[in-house]
Protein backbone atom coordinates (compact mmCIF):
# COMPACT_ATOMS: atom_id res chain seq x y z
CA UNK A 1 0.00 0.00 0.00
CA UNK A 2 3.02 2.31 -0.16
CA UNK A 3 3.77 4.70 -3.00
CA UNK A 4 7.38 4.94 -4.12
CA UNK A 5 7.10 8.34 -5.80
CA UNK A 6 5.48 11.68 -5.16
CA UNK A 7 3.62 12.04 -8.40
CA UNK A 8 -0.07 12.95 -8.54
CA UNK A 9 -2.50 10.10 -8.08
CA UNK A 10 -4.93 9.07 -10.79
CA UNK A 11 -7.92 9.70 -8.55
CA UNK A 12 -8.60 11.70 -5.37
CA UNK A 13 -7.25 10.19 -2.17
CA UNK A 14 -10.63 10.43 -0.46
CA UNK A 15 -11.98 7.75 -2.81
CA UNK A 16 -8.85 5.77 -3.70
CA UNK A 17 -7.77 4.30 -0.33
CA UNK A 18 -8.31 0.60 0.50
CA UNK A 19 -11.77 -0.23 1.81
CA UNK A 20 -13.16 -3.06 3.96
CA UNK A 21 -13.01 -5.90 4.35
CA UNK A 22 -9.38 -5.78 5.46
CA UNK A 23 -7.24 -8.83 6.09
CA UNK A 24 -8.08 -10.57 9.37
CA UNK A 25 -4.99 -10.58 11.56
CA UNK A 26 -3.75 -10.37 15.11
CA UNK A 27 -0.41 -9.52 16.70
CA UNK A 28 0.86 -9.73 20.23
CA UNK A 29 1.21 -6.28 21.78
CA UNK A 30 2.81 -3.92 21.08
CA UNK A 31 2.96 -5.35 17.55
CA UNK A 32 4.99 -4.28 14.54
CA UNK A 33 3.76 -2.28 11.59
CA UNK A 34 6.18 -4.14 9.31
CA UNK A 35 4.11 -7.31 9.84
CA UNK A 36 0.72 -5.78 8.97
CA UNK A 37 -1.13 -6.74 5.81
CA UNK A 38 -1.70 -4.50 4.01
CA UNK A 39 1.00 -2.08 5.18
CA UNK A 40 -0.24 1.30 6.39
CA UNK A 41 0.50 4.26 4.13
CA UNK A 42 2.74 6.92 5.63
CA UNK A 43 4.89 8.39 2.85
CA UNK A 44 2.26 10.99 1.79
CA UNK A 45 3.20 11.06 -1.90
CA UNK A 46 0.65 13.81 -2.60
CA UNK A 47 1.95 16.13 0.12
CA UNK A 48 4.01 19.14 -0.95
CA UNK A 49 6.28 20.74 1.62
CA UNK A 50 6.92 24.47 1.99
CA UNK A 51 9.70 24.63 4.60
CA UNK A 52 7.19 25.37 7.35
CA UNK A 53 9.32 23.74 10.07
CA UNK A 54 12.80 24.56 8.80
CA UNK A 55 15.31 24.54 11.64
CA UNK A 56 12.85 23.13 14.19
CA UNK A 57 13.26 20.11 16.47
CA UNK A 58 10.33 17.81 17.25
CA UNK A 59 9.90 15.05 19.84
CA UNK A 60 7.21 12.55 18.82
CA UNK A 61 6.21 9.81 21.24
CA UNK A 62 5.19 6.58 19.56
CA UNK A 63 6.76 7.83 16.35
CA UNK A 64 8.02 4.40 15.33
CA UNK A 65 4.78 3.50 13.53
CA UNK A 66 1.27 4.58 12.64
CA UNK A 67 0.30 8.24 12.90
CA UNK A 68 3.52 9.09 14.73
CA UNK A 69 5.65 7.77 11.88
CA UNK A 70 3.64 9.67 9.28
CA UNK A 71 4.02 12.86 11.32
CA UNK A 72 7.77 12.31 11.64
CA UNK A 73 8.09 11.99 7.85
CA UNK A 74 6.12 15.16 7.11
CA UNK A 75 7.95 17.12 9.80
CA UNK A 76 11.23 16.05 8.22
CA UNK A 77 9.94 17.01 4.78
CA UNK A 78 9.08 20.43 6.21
CA UNK A 79 12.64 20.83 7.50
CA UNK A 80 12.58 19.58 11.11
CA UNK A 81 14.89 17.15 12.86
CA UNK A 82 12.95 14.53 14.79
CA UNK A 83 13.33 12.47 17.97
CA UNK A 84 11.09 9.42 18.29
CA UNK A 85 10.25 7.40 21.40
CA UNK A 86 9.38 3.73 21.12
CA UNK A 87 9.29 0.57 23.19
CA UNK A 88 12.40 -1.63 22.88
CA UNK A 89 10.29 -4.31 21.16
CA UNK A 90 9.41 -1.79 18.45
CA UNK A 91 13.01 -1.27 17.35
CA UNK A 92 12.50 -2.70 13.81
CA UNK A 93 9.68 -0.24 13.14
CA UNK A 94 11.70 2.60 14.68
CA UNK A 95 14.60 1.86 12.35
CA UNK A 96 12.27 2.15 9.35
CA UNK A 97 11.07 5.52 10.62
CA UNK A 98 14.65 6.68 10.96
CA UNK A 99 15.41 5.64 7.40
CA UNK A 100 12.31 7.47 6.16
CA UNK A 101 13.25 10.67 8.02
CA UNK A 102 16.84 10.51 6.80
CA UNK A 103 15.56 10.02 3.25
CA UNK A 104 14.00 13.48 3.64
CA UNK A 105 17.45 14.87 4.50
CA UNK A 106 16.90 15.29 8.24
CA UNK A 107 18.20 13.69 11.46
CA UNK A 108 16.19 11.15 13.44
CA UNK A 109 17.07 10.31 17.05
CA UNK A 110 15.60 7.04 18.38
CA UNK A 111 14.74 6.84 22.09
CA UNK A 112 13.87 3.38 23.40
CA UNK A 113 11.99 3.06 26.68
CA UNK A 114 8.63 2.91 28.46
CA UNK A 115 6.66 6.13 28.81
CA UNK A 116 4.90 4.67 31.83
CA UNK A 117 8.13 5.52 33.67
CA UNK A 118 8.40 9.17 34.70
CA UNK A 119 12.19 9.05 34.43
CA UNK A 120 12.03 8.00 30.76
CA UNK A 121 9.69 10.90 29.97
CA UNK A 122 12.17 13.37 31.43
CA UNK A 123 15.12 11.65 29.77
CA UNK A 124 13.38 11.74 26.39
CA UNK A 125 13.17 15.52 26.54
CA UNK A 126 16.71 15.91 27.87
CA UNK A 127 18.20 13.58 25.25
CA UNK A 128 16.30 15.37 22.47
CA UNK A 129 17.61 18.76 23.55
CA UNK A 130 21.13 17.43 23.96
CA UNK A 131 21.17 15.36 20.77
CA UNK A 132 19.35 17.70 18.39
CA UNK A 133 20.17 21.09 19.87
CA UNK A 134 16.82 22.10 21.31
CA UNK A 135 13.09 21.41 21.30
CA UNK A 136 10.31 23.29 19.52
CA UNK A 137 7.49 20.77 19.03
CA UNK A 138 6.24 18.12 21.44
CA UNK A 139 3.83 15.57 19.97
CA UNK A 140 2.29 13.32 22.61
CA UNK A 141 1.15 10.44 20.43
CA UNK A 142 1.98 7.07 22.06
CA UNK A 143 -0.96 5.16 23.53
CA UNK A 144 -2.04 1.98 25.25
CA UNK A 145 -5.19 0.21 24.02
CA UNK A 146 -6.78 -3.06 25.06
CA UNK A 147 -10.50 -3.15 24.28
CA UNK A 148 -13.24 -4.79 26.29
CA UNK A 149 -16.40 -6.37 24.95
CA UNK A 150 -17.97 -6.12 28.42
CA UNK A 151 -17.35 -3.88 31.45
CA UNK A 152 -16.45 -6.96 33.50
CA UNK A 153 -13.33 -7.38 31.33
CA UNK A 154 -11.91 -4.01 32.34
CA UNK A 155 -9.07 -4.85 34.71
CA UNK A 156 -7.43 -2.45 37.12
CA UNK A 157 -4.12 -3.24 35.40
CA UNK A 158 -5.43 -2.04 32.03
CA UNK A 159 -7.03 1.01 33.60
CA UNK A 160 -3.75 1.87 35.31
CA UNK A 161 -1.63 1.26 32.19
CA UNK A 162 -3.94 3.35 29.98
CA UNK A 163 -3.71 6.35 32.27
CA UNK A 164 0.03 5.91 32.84
CA UNK A 165 0.84 5.92 29.13
CA UNK A 166 -1.96 8.07 27.75
CA UNK A 167 -2.22 10.74 30.45
CA UNK A 168 0.54 10.69 33.08
CA UNK A 169 3.29 10.49 30.46
CA UNK A 170 1.79 13.54 28.76
CA UNK A 171 1.91 15.48 32.03
CA UNK A 172 5.54 14.51 32.66
CA UNK A 173 6.56 15.35 29.08
CA UNK A 174 4.87 18.75 29.17
CA UNK A 175 6.53 19.65 32.46
CA UNK A 176 9.93 18.53 31.20
CA UNK A 177 9.54 20.25 27.83
CA UNK A 178 8.16 23.59 28.97
CA UNK A 179 11.50 25.16 30.05
CA UNK A 180 12.87 24.51 26.55
CA UNK A 181 9.92 25.91 24.59
CA UNK A 182 9.66 29.54 23.51
CA UNK A 183 7.24 31.75 21.60
CA UNK A 184 6.15 30.11 18.35
CA UNK A 185 6.64 26.56 19.63
CA UNK A 186 3.88 23.99 20.00
CA UNK A 187 2.55 21.08 22.01
CA UNK A 188 0.21 18.67 20.21
CA UNK A 189 -1.65 15.76 21.77
CA UNK A 190 -3.18 12.82 19.93
CA UNK A 191 -6.63 12.07 21.33
CA UNK A 192 -9.32 10.04 19.54
CA UNK A 193 -12.88 10.28 18.35
CA UNK A 194 -13.62 8.05 21.36
CA UNK A 195 -12.58 10.92 23.65
CA UNK A 196 -15.35 13.05 22.15
CA UNK A 197 -18.20 10.56 22.29
CA UNK A 198 -17.19 7.71 24.61
CA UNK A 199 -16.88 4.06 23.70
CA UNK A 200 -18.59 0.88 24.85
CA UNK A 201 -15.57 -1.25 23.89
CA UNK A 202 -12.59 1.06 24.56
CA UNK A 203 -13.66 2.20 28.01
CA UNK A 204 -10.36 3.03 29.69
CA UNK A 205 -8.83 4.23 26.42
CA UNK A 206 -11.70 6.65 25.78
CA UNK A 207 -11.62 7.91 29.35
CA UNK A 208 -7.87 8.50 29.25
CA UNK A 209 -8.08 10.30 25.93
CA UNK A 210 -10.86 12.52 27.28
CA UNK A 211 -8.58 13.39 30.20
CA UNK A 212 -5.83 14.24 27.72
CA UNK A 213 -8.18 16.62 25.89
CA UNK A 214 -9.23 18.36 29.08
CA UNK A 215 -5.65 18.66 30.32
CA UNK A 216 -4.62 20.27 27.03
CA UNK A 217 -7.47 22.78 27.20
CA UNK A 218 -6.59 23.53 30.82
CA UNK A 219 -2.91 24.26 30.19
CA UNK A 220 -3.40 26.06 26.88
CA UNK A 221 -4.01 29.47 28.43
CA UNK A 222 -0.97 29.13 30.70
CA UNK A 223 1.30 28.25 27.78
CA UNK A 224 -0.21 30.89 25.51
CA UNK A 225 1.11 33.60 27.84
CA UNK A 226 4.58 32.55 26.65
CA UNK A 227 3.52 32.24 23.00
CA UNK A 228 3.36 28.43 23.11
CA UNK A 229 0.34 26.82 21.49
CA UNK A 230 -1.21 23.61 22.89
CA UNK A 231 -3.80 21.78 20.78
CA UNK A 232 -5.27 18.35 20.11
CA UNK A 233 -5.78 16.16 17.06
CA UNK A 234 -8.62 13.65 17.47
CA UNK A 235 -8.20 10.93 14.80
CA UNK A 236 -10.95 8.60 13.73
CA UNK A 237 -10.32 4.89 13.02
CA UNK A 238 -6.87 4.63 11.43
CA UNK A 239 -5.01 1.66 9.96
CA UNK A 240 -2.27 1.21 12.58
CA UNK A 241 -0.69 -1.61 14.54
CA UNK A 242 -2.39 -0.30 17.70
CA UNK A 243 -5.61 -1.87 16.44
CA UNK A 244 -4.02 -5.09 15.20
CA UNK A 245 -2.34 -5.61 18.59
CA UNK A 246 -5.62 -5.02 20.48
CA UNK A 247 -6.19 -8.46 22.00
CA UNK A 248 -9.92 -8.07 22.58
CA UNK A 249 -10.94 -6.52 19.28
CA UNK A 250 -12.78 -9.20 17.27
CA UNK A 251 -10.97 -9.94 14.02
CA UNK A 252 -14.22 -9.42 12.14
CA UNK A 253 -14.47 -5.96 13.68
CA UNK A 254 -10.93 -5.19 12.58
CA UNK A 255 -11.71 -6.38 9.06
CA UNK A 256 -14.59 -3.88 8.93
CA UNK A 257 -12.80 -1.03 10.69
CA UNK A 258 -14.15 2.37 9.66
CA UNK A 259 -17.05 0.93 7.68
CA UNK A 260 -19.61 2.70 9.90
CA UNK A 261 -18.42 6.16 8.86
CA UNK A 262 -19.52 8.29 5.89
CA UNK A 263 -16.39 7.33 3.93
CA UNK A 264 -16.86 3.63 4.73
CA UNK A 265 -13.17 2.99 5.46
CA UNK A 266 -10.31 3.62 7.86
CA UNK A 267 -7.92 6.52 7.49
CA UNK A 268 -4.33 5.95 6.49
CA UNK A 269 -1.70 7.51 8.81
CA UNK A 270 -0.59 9.88 6.04
CA UNK A 271 -4.11 11.37 6.00
CA UNK A 272 -3.72 12.39 9.66
CA UNK A 273 -0.24 13.88 9.49
CA UNK A 274 -1.01 17.22 7.75
CA UNK A 275 -3.14 18.30 10.74
CA UNK A 276 -0.02 17.97 12.89
CA UNK A 277 1.96 20.08 10.45
CA UNK A 278 -0.71 22.78 10.65
CA UNK A 279 -0.60 22.82 14.45
CA UNK A 280 3.20 22.79 14.56
CA UNK A 281 3.57 25.69 12.11
CA UNK A 282 3.37 29.13 13.68
CA UNK A 283 2.76 30.59 10.22
CA UNK A 284 -0.38 28.47 9.84
CA UNK A 285 -1.85 28.19 13.32
CA UNK A 286 -0.63 31.17 15.34
CA UNK A 287 -4.23 31.89 16.45
CA UNK A 288 -5.15 28.27 17.17
CA UNK A 289 -4.97 27.64 20.93
CA UNK A 290 -6.63 24.93 23.02
CA UNK A 291 -8.55 23.54 20.07
CA UNK A 292 -9.48 20.02 18.95
CA UNK A 293 -9.04 19.19 15.28
CA UNK A 294 -11.22 16.15 14.66
CA UNK A 295 -10.02 14.13 11.66
CA UNK A 296 -12.61 11.38 11.82
CA UNK A 297 -13.97 10.94 8.31
CA UNK A 298 -17.24 12.47 9.50
CA UNK A 299 -17.82 10.16 12.45
CA UNK A 300 -18.16 12.99 15.00
CA UNK A 301 -19.59 15.59 12.65
CA UNK A 302 -22.54 13.52 11.45
CA UNK A 303 -23.91 12.27 14.75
Amino acid sequence: MQENDRGPAAEPQITSEPRPPYTKQRQRPPGLERDMEPRPRYRAARYRAAGKLRGKVALITGGDSGIGRAVAVLYAREGADVAVTHLPEEQPDAEETRRAVEAEGRTCLLLAGDLAEESFCRQSVERTVRGLGGLNILVNNAAHLNSQTDLSQLSSADWHRSFQVNVYAYYHLVQAARPHLTAGDAIIATASEEALKGSDTMIDYAASKAALVNFTKSIASHLAKDGIRANVVAPGPTWTVLNVADQNMPEEGLAQLGSEGPLGRVAQPEEMAPAYVYLASDADSSYTVGEIIAVTGGLTGTR
